[in-house]
């Protein structure tokens, strides 16, 4: 089969790569559409230990099953291989299971390829009418739903009423605000310093954009409900700083491991802080059926590229010069 494998910082290689054998349990997955991840970029820049060259990317991903019983049946992929038998399992908590893997990270290779193994459970079926390349954004989604989930629990009140920021307006970003939406938020702004990225977004229904200067961007001490979605040591002191008291801040984004929150403001002040990681198996099947039903829009701010050209896709993304939030790549088989 073709894969595109990541063989060393700043490289992917377009090639030939083993197919792979499915094991008790699994299913061979013909892969449709493969989006690329901030976790991949990661990877690509030599930042993430977890992910030594050689590596097989990529786990935002659908296609279609070949072979066994379910041959034909189109699927949506859940990355997250959980044991099943843990506390943390038990519990529902499926994302922090301590013995869990993770499609594109060793010793499993990702879905930057023609085809990817996955075991059966973490398939999810896509519908007919569903497009495959709308049903591989659930996993990104799925991010977004996860915190908006703990964020309202924590907040103990709907979230029609109060006041919603996104920090980020790459894919997670978008994905949290359209969630936001779906849960009943109705002031929902994304913060983006991106120009280019920026003006893209304002095409998206279900929630305003700023940028750091303008006058819509809410005021320090204001917003019931942050999220940061990126994850740098600046964007946690943003987000420390425009909480409210007693609101809350959702952290999804993996940027940088330290700096940046203001521990003192949000102990005298009874912020809440909620580390979001991925999501739990029932979150991925209910931001699943959303995306079916429509919850999240029409879902048409992606980029489609094939995956022979994936380095310059990467490249193109780290210089900053790809204005829609998702890029996703379509193997040679559909080129």
């Amino acid at each position: 089969m073709k894969a595109l494998v990541y063989t060393g910082v700043e490289t992917l290689t377009y090639g030939d790569a083993p197919r792979p054998t499915p094991k008790d349990g699994e299913d061979l997955v013909r892969i449709m559409a493969s989006g690329i991840c901030g976790s991949d970029m990661h990877a690509f820049l030599g930042h993430d230990e977890r992910r030594p060259a050689p590596l097989i990317l990529g786990h935002e991903a659908a296609g279609v099953v070949t072979g066994g019983p379910d041959d034909g049946r189109r699927v949506t992929i859940n990355p997250l291989v959980a044991c099943g038998t843990c506390r943390d399992c038990v519990a529902g908590h499926t994302n922090i299971c301590a013995n869990r893997q993770n499609i594109s990270l060793p010793p499993r290779d990702g879905a930057f390829a023609e085809y990817v193994s996955v075991p059966r459970r973490n398939l999810v079926t896509v519908p007919d009418d569903v497009s495959l390349q709308h049903a591989a954004l659930v996993e990104p989604l799925a991010c977004g739903w996860h915190a908006v989930r703990l964020g309202q629990r924590a907040l103990g009140q709907p979230l029609d009423d109060l006041r919603c920021l996104v920090i980020g307006g790459g894919a997670i970003g978008v994905g949290a605000a359209l969630a936001l939406a779906a849960f009943g938020a109705g002031s929902i702004v994304v913060l983006e310093p991106n120009e280019v990225r920026r003006a893209y977004l304002d095409g998206i229904a279900g929630f305003t954009t700023c940028g750091p200067g303008d006058s819509n961007r809410p005021q320090p001490g204001t917003v019931d409900f942050v999220i940061d979605a990126v994850g740098f040591a600046a964007t946690r002191a943003d987000a420390s700083a425009f909480a409210r008291p007693g609101g809350v801040i959702a952290h999804i984004g993996l940027g940088e491991a330290t700096g940046g929150l203001d521990i003192r403001r949000m102990t005298l002040q009874e912020i809440t802080f909620i580390g979001t990681y991925t999501y739990t198996a029932a979150d991925f099947a209910d931001t699943a059926q959303a995306v079916f039903d429509g919850r999240f829009g029409p879902l048409d701010w992606t980029e489609t590229r094939p995956l022979s050209a994936g380095q310059a896709a990467f490249a193109d993304i780290r210089a900053g010069r790809v204005a829609a939030p998702k890029i996703i790549l379509i193997p040679e088989h559909l080129e």
